[in-house]
């Protein structure tokens, strides 16, 4: 993979038809894309299905595809908008919120880890109750914020909202933990929540 190149680069000569620009941009952004899409209640097969069918339309449509500023930010886009259609033809959604996946915090027990330190487990039940107040979409703007480094209004796109909403969703969420956690815990609880 040529990682002196550009996301612009790559992306005129992907629009170009230089199939193997479009080869280096999704190794470049797969386990980004795989680690967000995971985040939605879907399984690891429909994550990357729907990657694998997320670049296969952008080679099939490159004629009509235009640059795009941010291409993480488009990759994302896209990748939410296909594993939308894929629980839609599903018929699993019933509105345009789907659960946004904890991951392994609901799985957590005393009982599955053996961890000595009662502190440890205490800021993981915090954590567990503190993400179990956050709406899907506050856990989404958090994660796309604080994880993948996005603008409001490079999440505004992803998530299909307007920016207000955003910074609403931002705003509510870190106000949510502010009132449910120690300050020293807010970042150890952004941390494990990105990690999971």
């Amino acid at each position: 993979m040529r990682t002196t190149c550009t996301d612009s680069d790559l992306w005129q000569e992907y629009l170009a038809g230089d199939e193997a620009a479009l080869g280096n941009i999704a190794e470049r952004y797969y386990s980004t894309l795989k680690h967000y899409g995971q985040k939605f209640s879907v399984s690891d097969f429909v994550v990357k299905d729907c990657i694998q069918d997320l670049f296969l339309q952008l080679w099939q449509n490159r004629t009509q595809i235009n640059e795009t500023i941010s291409v993480k930010h488009y990759l994302l886009k896209g990748l939410r908008n296909h594993i939308f259609l894929h629980i839609r033809s599903a018929k699993r959604m019933v509105n345009h919120d789907l659960d946004w996946d904890m991951g392994p915090l609901e799985n957590i027990s005393g009982e599955s880890i053996l961890i000595e330190d009662e502190a440890f487990l205490s800021r993981v039940h915090q954590l567990k109750q503190l993400m179990s107040q956050l709406s899907p979409r506050e856990r989404e703007a958090i994660y796309l914020h604080y994880y993948q480094d996005m603008s409001i209004g490079e999440i505004a796109e992803v998530m299909q909202v307007n920016r207000q909403s955003v910074s609403n969703f931002l705003t509510r969420a870190m106000s949510k933990m502010r009132n449910h956690c120690q300050p020293q815990h807010l970042l150890i609880f952004l941390y494990l929540f990105l990690k999971f």
